[in-house]
């Protein structure tokens, strides 16, 4: 039997003399002064930062990481906002900065920055009715306007999540199970005789473009059907999906036995900007009785878009959207959901706990579509954006980056200095190349430019070489502050050829030039 010496003394209880450590009822004083502080030291931050980054190497951070001792606590939150600002803030990329031109990060609405605050404070979470009340019925609401601005229908249903990646890997296991569903039970009917369902497993294929995202792989090997089990459909010379190849590729899946179980559009590819043709992709799949899944995770602001929505016909089509508005509706991560037409179809993640969602729960429970537990609410930040601003505006928005990218486009093709790397983007992506220039060339200008804080600008790879690429997704941002950026890629790629004791290095024959190939058409927009 335990006694009270084999127990660990008590804690000594906190006394009013302690600073409050929690948010409670008798907090909301310290709270008030804490957020106030926060806001006051932020927005100072906020108002004199003049570049995008300073573009330290790990090594210069790391050293003052390691050093805190975390079991030593400061005497103060001002000395450990202090600290975090030397750690972290100093040295942090600022995605509001008009030469942020890098990678599909957004300047975030006002009114969903003060929602986090709310959320975070409340800390509610939307997983069941007795942990959230209202929470759930303003993700529920948030979600039948978005299924209704893709034209899902009535029966339309979906879930928060953390981004594109859970939102492709959640429709991916449904697209899975509905497809081990039908093949269970043709066999049935025809053979008479049951068939397993892990054998069925290893002939499931789902077909996406070379220009999908890299969730679509992954989702492929977590849901235990392996990076083979993704066939890649060619696309076109605008790096959208051929839906003839498509069709063909279908057909020969089902000639050798495979099983097609999802067609993974992209309205929005990262690179690219394209946006696959989801009509013709749309009867392709409902020809097949395949499952239609479109990726919109970078497109989704076309759903706003007072001029380019067109780009999305056939989408109401799909059988399941992920959208992520933390892109191009300008929320803070994270921020996404995914949707699908029929809520049915959500049965195969439900799992009921006595302790959490019985099965005879009379309340709406979130958790029952999802693949987290706790979940943030998340909704909330959309929910203040378009209660404040409305749609219209973030549309607009949209647009504004759209129609800069076709001007940074032309200026580029117009400057000798610079070669497009691929045509006009549907969306806000703008590919190039400094004009001569090796690999090599290209990656110590883009790490010369973040390095000197003058500008942040991404790269990838267009037929085998290294491509410099402008994510625009600030409204904010304008030629005028393109234009320097451009300037100093040239000059710190002059000065790496320099250094290299190179000349001109004529580019390969293999990647032609394509400054007069425009591309498709937006919408609003003459080829």
């Amino acid at each position: 039997m335990l006694t009270q010496a084999d127990l660990r003394p008590a804690p000594a209880p906190l006394t009013s003399a302690d600073p409050p450590a929690l948010l409670g009822r008798d907090s909301a004083a310290a709270y008030r002064g804490l957020i106030a502080d926060v806001a006051g030291r932020l927005a100072e931050r906020f108002a004199t930062v003049d570049k995008p980054w300073t573009g330290p190497a790990p090594t210069a951070i790391a050293p003052a990481v390691a050093a805190v001792d975390l079991d030593r606590p400061l005497t103060s939150f001002e000395d450990a906002f202090d600290e975090i600002g030397e750690l972290y803030l100093k040295d942090a990329v600022w995605f509001h900065h008009p030469r942020y031109l890098a990678h599909l990060n957004c300047p975030v609405a006002l009114p969903a920055v003060a929602a986090e605050t709310v959320l975070a404070a409340v800390n509610t979470s939307v997983d069941t009715w007795d942990q959230s009340a209202g929470a759930t019925l303003i993700e529920q609401h948030l979600i039948e306007w978005t299924a209704a601005r893709v034209g899902l229908g009535p029966d339309a249903d979906g879930v928060f999540t953390s981004g594109g990646t859970q939102s492709n890997l959640h429709a991916l296991l449904l697209a899975r199970d509905e497809a081990v569903e039908q093949v269970l039970l043709k066999h049935r009917v025809e053979a008479g005789t049951p068939l397993r369902g892990v054998e069925v497993l290893p002939r499931l294929r789902f077909f996406a473009s070379p220009h999908s995202h890299f969730s679509v792989v992954k989702a492929a090997r977590l849901l235990g059907l392996g990076e083979d089990a993704v066939i890649t459909v060619p696309a076109d010379d605008w790096f959208r999906m051929n839906p003839a190849a498509l069709d063909a590729a279908i057909e020969t899946s089902r000639e050798q036995g495979l099983v097609p179980a999802a067609v993974v559009a992209t309205a929005g590819t990262t690179d690219f900007g394209s946006v696959d043709p989801l009509g013709p992709i749309a009867e392709i799949t409902a020809a097949h009785r395949v499952w239609f899944h479109v990726d919109a995770a970078y497109g989704c602001g076309l759903l706003v878009s007072p001029r380019h929505r067109g780009l999305l016909d056939g989408v109401e089509q799909a059988d399941s959207v992920t959208v992520d508005y933390h892109k191009s509706f300008f929320q803070p991560v994270s921020s996404s959901a995914l949707l699908v037409r029929d809520r049915s179809s959500l049965r195969h993640v439900t799992h009921h706990a006595d302790y959490l969602n019985p099965a005879e729960a009379a309340f709406p429970n979130q958790v029952d579509k999802s693949l987290q537990t706790t979940r943030r609410f998340d909704a909330l930040k959309l929910w203040m954006t378009l209660r404040t601003l409305g749609p219209d505006a973030l549309g607009a928005m949209f647009d504004r980056v759209c129609a800069l990218a076709d001007q940074t486009w032309d200026w580029i093709a117009a400057d000798s200095r610079f070669e497009v790397a691929a045509p006009p983007s549907q969306l806000s992506t703008v590919l190039f190349r400094l004009a001569g220039a090796d690999d090599a060339t290209h990656r110590l200008a883009r790490e010369a430019l973040a390095a000197s804080g003058e500008g942040m600008v991404a790269a990838t790879r267009v037929e085998g070489r290294i491509a410099l690429k402008l994510t625009l997704l600030n409204p904010d941002t304008g030629l005028a502050d393109i234009v320097p950026v451009l300037e100093a890629l040239a000059r710190h790629g002059k000065t790496a050829q320099e250094a290299a004791g190179m000349t001109t290095v004529p580019a390969p024959s293999a990647a032609p030039r394509r400054r007069d190939h425009r591309g498709p058409a937006r919408e609003g927009r003459a080829a």
